[in-house]
């Protein structure tokens, strides 16, 4: 039995830090176990400019403790009408390392984001050209549609056809959920990845109905019956390239969750790779999480390794019932469980 691994540092391919005193309160969470996040541009307003994508990348660095070496990947948030030149700019200045396509109204803050896939293809051209990498998240939204069936048809409907009209386009299918995403993925060429969410690997959708409703397990896109779960667990240990860490981390206040409108995100910052940890050994896999974990998001992004190493030993983490942040309580994914792993660095 492995009782402590040594790995490169992990990166995090898709963060949600929020803004203001939330954002100074749960960037360190993310800041302390992970040396790069692609940070998501959902915020109110969105990050539609170069300029807005600068000033939101200076308050995550003013708001990261300085004894942490963290880098943030800022991306751009496509709507219908953006101008392909941004891509170019954000790209020569430096400023956007990927952009983002939500399905309008998709998830939280989406209501700016793309109705048609066809009016973002000059935006796509230019992005293939850049060799800049399109974020996904792949959902359809129309309202005929079961919300448990609305990944396998944006496959479908969507990102099929994007791959087929773009085949040089690099794409990121973010926090993938069903078997059908994990075949589509194997099925594309290298220029085709995905990541995967501690939270998509650990529940089902029993867990947001388990004696009641579980809005702390709500999140969009929304976990699906156990045979998916299942898939994702085999494609995350599998040693496969193509898939890689993106925790999805989105904190919402309590009051928030627990609403009659309750917003969708899973808060998993505090213990993230803790919890990849206990997925890898528990699949008996724990030499494959490094890769997973450390390599494959950095190589497909065209960017070095990180050189400094974590430590993750067996031991207990105790995760609190709830965190004190940004004047609220926020509960964590995992709360009031015991974890068995414990990470230190190197």
């Amino acid at each position: 039995m492995t009782d402590r691994l040594v790995i490169r540092r992990p990166d995090d391919w898709h963060v949600h830090l929020r803004d203001g005193q939330m954002l100074a309160d749960v960037v360190n969470f993310t800041a302390r176990q992970f040396g790069r996040a692609i940070i998501m541009p959902n915020l109110t307003p969105p990050v539609t400019t170069v300029q807005m994508g600068k000033d939101y990348r200076d308050r995550i660095l003013a708001a990261v403790d300085k004894s942490l070496n963290f880098q943030p990947l800022m991306v751009g948030y496509l709507t219908d009408n953006m101008n392909p030149d941004i891509v170019s700019e954000g790209k020569d200045q430096g400023i956007f390392t990927a952009f983002k396509l939500y399905p309008a109204n998709a998830t939280t803050n989406s209501s700016a984001g793309v109705t048609d896939i066809k009016k973002i293809y000059p935006v796509l051209e230019r992005m293939a050209q850049c060799q800049i990498p399109l974020l996904v998240h792949g959902e359809v939204t129309h309202s005929d549609v079961d919300i448990f069936d609305r990944e396998a048809r944006f496959i479908e409907d969507v990102l099929g056809k994007v791959v087929q009209d773009f085949p040089n386009l690099k794409i990121v299918f973010e926090h993938i959920t069903t078997k059908e995403a994990v075949e589509f993925v194997l099925s594309t060429g290298s220029n085709i990845a995905a990541t995967i969410t501690p939270h998509h690997l650990e529940i089902n959708r029993n867990a947001i109905f388990q004696g009641g409703i579980r809005p702390h397990n709500y999140c969009l896109p929304i976990a699906k019956r156990e045979v998916h779960r299942l898939a994702l667990r085999k494609a995350a240990t599998s040693g496969s390239d193509k898939f890689f860490l993106g925790t999805d981390t989105a904190p919402h206040a309590i009051e928030a969750k627990e609403s009659a409108c309750g917003c969708a995100g899973i808060f998993n910052a505090p213990h993230a790779i803790e919890s990849y940890a206990k997925t890898f050994d528990e699949e008996n896999s724990l030499d494959k999480l490094e890769g997973f974990a450390s390599e494959y998001g950095p190589r497909f992004y065209g960017l070095p390794l990180n050189e400094d190493k974590i430590i993750l030993e067996r031991k207990e983490t105790q995760v609190p019932d709830s965190l004190s942040l940004a004047d609220t309580h926020i509960i964590p994914f995992h709360a009031g469980k015991t974890l068995q792993w414990t990470v230190s660095n190197a």
